[in-house]
């Protein structure tokens, strides 16, 4: 599907491709958003520059591909904005690799985040494809993590070990784990729309089900070393009014803490998800927490 002065241009052979001649703040018609999910697909990340969008737009938009999420099951929302979240560098760094919010029973199935300030150098967010990752690991491995469960949890240290933070990183961690969730997901998770398998880990997957929490370790990171290869990776450097849209179900992404503590600012808008299956069908369980304020569960 093509629509007309509209440009898919890769930015990397494995993921990302910006989007040229398609205003994602004007009055999208269902082939446009058809054209915009079919690339999300294909590409898994979408940069769209020199857009025209506001807290509204982006709220339209992303609405466009489903039913919102509200900002986030513990962290507060934008003011006046339930379904915003503040990405700001005075609240805290996401300088981890990540998918947003596997430790609720369904995370969102897409992101989108929007360029509020931007610093004048670094600060760059790498995105990168789990498929890929999947596809890259040897036929033994591969054929182990098919078999795998993972417990994601929002309770651990979070980037940084609690003796090392001050006061008000703190009470930021006291936020995040004020609710505690545990979800046990399948480590290789069946996109539910084109099939592709993609390893669904991340730094909120703690430990392997029927593993100690060492052999644990030493296994994640060993299949994480497979998701953040440099060929699997788009890196993208922010600019004034930017915004880029993400399929949350097949990606991990990491906020680059390289820009000297200046201001860095996004909004966060996401898309409701499904409950994850891995190859056998199996969906994923919660084990603690309701995440019903936060998400519906289809």
């Amino acid at each position: 599907m093509t629509t007309i002065g509209t440009d898919v241009r890769k930015l990397t052979g494995r993921i990302g491709a910006e989007i040229i001649g398609l205003d994602p703040a004007g009055d999208l018609d269902a082939a446009q958003v058809a054209f915009l999910t079919d690339a999300l697909y294909e590409h898994k990340a979408l940069v769209f520059r020199n857009t025209d969008l506001d807290d509204d737009g982006q709220l339209r938009f992303a609405a466009r591909f489903g039913e919102l999420t509200k900002a986030h099951p513990t962290v507060p929302a934008a003011e006046g904005a339930p379904t915003i979240l503040p990405v700001d560098s005075e609240l805290g760094r996401a300088n981890h690799w990540h998918t947003d919010v596997t430790f609720v029973l369904n995370p969102p199935k897409a992101s989108t985040l929007r360029s509020l300030v931007v610093p004048p150098y670094g600060g760059e967010t790498l995105i990168a494809n789990a498929a890929a990752a999947y596809r890259d690991l040897p036929e033994p491995l591969r054929a182990f993590a098919d078999t795998l469960r993972a417990v994601h949890t929002n309770d651990y240290d979070y980037v940084q070990p609690p003796e090392t933070v001050d006061e008000r990183e703190q009470a930021r961690r006291a936020q995040f784990v004020s609710r505690k969730y545990r979800t046990v997901h399948p480590v290789v998770r069946v996109h539910p729309v084109t099939g592709e398998r993609g390893l669904f880990i991340g730094g909120f997957a703690q430990r392997i089900e029927g593993l100690s929490v060492s052999e644990s370790r030493d296994l994640l990171r060993l299949l994480q070393s497979y998701v953040t290869r440099p060929e699997n990776i788009v890196r993208v450097a922010w600019e004034p009014n930017q915004l880029v849209l993400f399929d949350n179900r097949i990606t991990q992404h990491y906020a680059i803490d390289n820009y000297d503590g200046l201001p860095r600012r996004l909004n966060r808008v996401t898309v409701a998800g499904d409950v994850p299956a891995g190859i056998d069908g199996r969906p994923s369980e919660s084990r603690e927490g309701d995440a019903s304020h936060y998400t519906s569960v289809a």
